[in-house]
């Protein structure tokens, strides 16, 4: 009997799926009684497709035990159009559902699927005028003779508002701090910094 597959994902570690568990459940809590449901997690960044978690479910749903893919939000899955846009159609060929809650889509609709497409293009999106504000920010930085990064003692650090965006926004999406760090290009210690003034 093929089973509802429910999955959910953080970015880091020290994340956990609390909140995105009860508007599931209340979701299942919905189903014809004693539909099999079966969990998939990740700790694990959503710029990749290739995630422990996901690879299971990937496995399922090609040996056709998967009816439904039932996910919080649609950049829980992944945040590249690419692979979302793949994703959808492998589904549909597999004739797997995709619902996802907080963006109120059913793969199973024209509408859905249209809608599907265009959140995954707007992920996409997103990343990348992310990196390009970064790098805009820097431009001026510069051009104003401002300098940051390094780890001199006493050394005046200068952030720009562009860098403070993208902290902010990336963290709260749940990137490591590392990862912010290159993408700010700022060292771990002032991401550390700017995080705690937030």
């Amino acid at each position: 009997m093929k089973h509802i597959a429910v999955y959910v994902r953080v970015s880091t570690k020290k994340q956990e799926t609390e909140s995105q568990e009860p508007d599931l459940n209340r979701w299942i809590a919905t189903q014809p009684a004693g539909t099999p449901v079966l969990w998939y997690h990740d700790k694990f960044t959503g710029k990749t497709m290739d995630r422990p978690g996901f690879n299971k479910l990937v496995a399922a749903i090609g040996a056709g035990e998967v009816s439904t893919v039932v996910i919080w939000r649609l950049d829980r899955l992944g945040r590249t159009a690419k692979g979302l846009t793949a994703l959808f159609e492998d589904l549909q060929k597999a004739k797997v559902n995709l619902v996802s809650l907080k963006d109120s889509l059913d793969l199973s609709t024209a509408a859905g699927r249209l809608m599907a497409n265009v959140l995954a293009s707007v992920a996409a999106y997103e990343t990348g005028i992310r990196g390009e504000r970064v790098l805009a920010g820097q431009a001026v930085a510069r051009a104003n003779g401002k300098r940051w990064g390094g780890s001199r003692a006493g050394r005046l650090l200068h952030v720009t508002p562009e860098q403070l965006a993208v902290v902010q926004r990336m963290r709260a999406e749940g990137a490591r701090i590392a990862a912010i760090g290159r993408a700010v290009r700022l060292s771990r210690p002032t991401v550390y910094r700017l995080v705690r003034q937030v």
